[in-house]
């Protein structure tokens, strides 16, 4: 009889992962357009130094406010998409092992987290719910012959500070993804290393 042969073991870890689709990955970066956009023509139009240097405000203001219209346009055009829907519910689940992650980032501690960590909700909510009162009080400034002066300048409060906040937010957001090559590879090529999700999203990298 011929000598059995050992089968070599199955291979469980790939070498990368499929993190993002391409649908995804048109929809962050369309929406990362129109928000630069936004908050680019809100800091010359508000910004006396810039406001100087560029000129040209009325150009500046229809900038503004057909990006701020436009704003929920890719993440609608993205319901299309089995795979983004399945992200939008993991943003929007916040679980206990996301509290855990909380305490420990606070700790200055690591903490396994699911495809997106409790940062990534927080901040997602956050601006999803501020991008919604911008776009609102949006409205109310640029029709402001149908709303009442006390509307216009309730709207006008608000929707400054909000901004200063998106702001604050988004370049947080910068930031972190700065420090974080293989993150931004993940939305650049849509795949990272296995590596990393183990290190980074270990609880993903289990379900991969």
């Amino acid at each position: 009889m011929p000598a059995l042969t050992e089968r070599p073991a199955p291979v469980r870890h790939a070498e990368r992962l499929r993190r993002f689709t391409a649908g995804e990955r048109w929809v962050h970066r369309a929406t990362a357009a129109l928000m630069g956009i936004m908050l680019l023509t809100a800091a010359c139009l508000y910004v006396p130094y810039l406001a100087e240097l560029v000129g040209r405000r009325s150009l500046l203001v229809t900038l503004h406010e057909w990006a701020g219209i436009a704003l929920p346009a890719p993440l609608l055009a993205g319901l299309a998409s089995r795979a983004f829907r399945a992200d939008l519910g993991r943003l929007n689940r916040f679980g206990p092992q996301d509290r855990g992650w909380v305490r420990a980032a606070l700790r200055g501690h690591h903490r396994p987290s699911e495809k997106f960590n409790a940062g990534q909700k927080l901040y997602a909510a956050l601006v999803a719910g501020a991008a919604l009162v911008m776009i609102g009080t949006g409205l109310i400034l640029w029709f402001p012959s149908l709303v009442p002066l006390l509307w216009r300048t309730g709207a006008t409060f608000v929707h400054d500070w909000i901004a200063l906040l998106i702001g604050v937010l988004v370049i947080g957001h910068v930031w972190m993804a700065a420090r974080d090559p293989e993150a931004r590879r993940g939305l650049r090529t849509g795949h990272v290393s296995r590596a990393w999700a183990r290190r980074e999203h270990p609880l993903w990298e289990e379900e991969s």
